[in-house]
């Protein structure tokens, strides 16, 4: 059995999720997702220009893993653009660098990080928790 995924840390969830070719209906376009931790790979390698190093150190993870996330992200910003496809920025497994949280079983407010995975609320342990 593998070893579950770890959450990657992202520093700010991405204000625009979609992107598409002008002028052709979505029904006619393909669509690539781009997972959340890929896009805050490409925001700290490509447009901050931060070293490999220093970017998986922000993201808590290795080096290798942070490479691996780049280049995932990398290979479908060029499908995109080389093919015309729809990208939409979704899904992953990442956590805030910290949010303010409430849990709703009992109410308890808190900061720290936000991952659906592995946040619990510190004081009755339920995962039923949102942003406050």
């Amino acid at each position: 059995m593998p070893r579950p995924r770890k959450c990657r840390r992202v520093e700010q969830i991405p204000g625009y999720t979609f992107f598409k070719p002008a002028g052709v209906p979505l029904a006619d376009l393909f669509e690539v997702e781009l997972t959340v931790e890929e896009l805050e790979a490409v925001r700290l390698r490509d447009f901050l220009g931060l070293e490999h190093e220093e970017c998986a150190q922000k993201m808590l993870v290795s080096r290798p893993t942070f490479q691996r996330i780049l280049a995932s992200a990398r290979r479908k910003i060029a499908y995109v653009l080389v093919k015309g496809a729809a990208l939409k920025v979704a899904g992953g497994d990442y956590e805030l660098a910290e949010s303010a949280l409430e849990c709703l079983s009992c109410g308890h407010r808190w900061r720290g990080p936000a991952c659906r995975r592995h946040t619990a609320c510190p004081a009755c342990a339920s995962r039923d928790w949102r942003r406050a």
